[in-house]
């Protein structure tokens, strides 16, 4: 059988309408019209001789065209091939640039990848300044610890300053001792508030006796009237006592402890100085190459701006030593004195030497119940 009959047999079948297409006829018709070429299976797969054209619309959706169904209209002795109308939005798309098709894709692919977002490099963003941060911490936290250790351990050398760190360290013998005065001082002060009490009670028992005793008047009044001088100038010694006590906390709290926070600034820089040093040096025995050379200006630019800040804390250290001897000679000059002529009055019974004393000093005594009269004042 030849293929015109086979075309004409097929024909005949497809109109009737009694009889029922068989899937996929319509690849075979056309595969027999042209048996040299083969017809595109995404175009004439699936499809029926009743499908005969398509045509187009400007829909809303994404498709460029509707398949309409209807009866075959053709040739009986040769099979027609789907016809596709003309589409403006193909047309349209295909009269693009290919600028302009690369920026509609690259919009698709940026809508339909959910990656992250890249932002420009003039946009600061906090975060990473704060983990910027924490690094150069880090690495200069690890710098300063092994050069502790190093030095600890005596592999490390350290950069000293042997006059400065002999004045350092007597410094921090003086303010040890000069804490170990107050606590003794504030021991007698105690102990004095106690013994003054003691006399002020006594007193007024001696007072009340010598009313209700009389053939012991004149004996209980004598005793009555020593121990209420003594509480007096017991009063006026405490008073000194704690002037002394205030002032020479405040040299050691205040004055002396601004210092040692300077000398523990210029210690830490100090460590820093030789941490950076020490890396630097080990850079510079190393080979150099293209790796190893801007290590080594980094490097020696940070070595550089430490050792600034190091010779900057030391001037300072220098100077506040220097003002705070001054100061600290000055200060328990008049203290030392003041504690002396008040324990040498008051123990010699002087008490207009003690309240003179006072006086010289600009010290006022402010004593919680100091001034209120014993009872048997009031009774009088």
């Amino acid at each position: 059988m030849n293929s015109r009959m086979l075309m004409s047999i097929l024909a005949v079948v497809c109109l009737d309408p009694e009889i029922r297409p068989l899937p996929g006829l319509n690849d075979f018709i056309e595969l027999s019209a042209d048996p040299m070429g083969a017809a595109d299976p995404s175009i004439t797969g699936g499809m029926t001789m009743s499908d005969s054209h398509v045509t187009s619309g400007n829909y809303a959706s994404t498709t460029e065209g509707i398949i309409e169904s209807g009866p075959y209209k053709g040739s009986t002795s040769q099979p027609t091939s789907p016809s596709v109308a003309p589409s403006t939005a193909a047309a349209s798309r295909l009269a693009r640039p290919a600028s302009d098709s690369q920026t509609e894709s690259g919009r698709v692919k940026a809508q339909s990848k959910a990656g992250a977002v890249v932002l420009a490099d003039d946009l600061k963003n906090p975060a990473m300044e704060k983990l910027e941060l924490v690094r150069k911490w880090s690495i200069n936290t690890y710098k300063c610890t092994r050069q502790i250790l190093s030095e600890k351990l005596g592999r490390g050398s350290r950069t000293v300053d042997l006059e400065l760190e002999a004045q350092i360290d007597i410094l921090r013998d003086n303010k040890r001792k000069y804490e170990h005065v107050v606590k003794l001082a504030q021991t007698l002060a105690s102990q004095l508030f106690q013994m003054v009490q003691t006399q002020r009670q006594l007193g007024d028992a001696f007072a009340d006796l010598s009313l209700k005793s009389p053939e012991l008047h004149e004996e209980f009044g004598f005793n009555a009237d020593t121990q209420k001088l003594l509480s007096k100038n017991g009063e006026t010694l405490l008073g000194a006592i704690n002037f002394f006590i205030a002032s020479v906390n405040t040299l050691v709290d205040k004055t002396i402890e601004d210092t040692m926070i300077n000398i523990k600034q210029y210690e830490t820089a100090r460590v820093e100085y030789d941490a950076y040093r020490t890396d630097l040096e080990e850079l510079n025995l190393g080979p150099r190459d293209a790796t190893t050379v801007p290590k080594i200006e980094q490097s020696q630019q940070l070595f550089q701006m430490h050792r600034e800040k190091y010779e900057k804390m030391r001037n300072d250290v220098s100077v506040k030593l220097k003002f705070l001897e001054e100061n600290k000679v000055k200060v328990l000059h008049n203290q030392l004195i003041l504690f002396h002529n008040a324990i040498a009055a008051y123990y010699a019974g002087n008490q207009q030497q003690l309240e003179q004393t006072l006086k010289q000093f600009h010290i006022k005594l402010k004593l919680p119940g100091g001034d209120s009269p014993s009872w048997l004042e009031e009774q009088h």
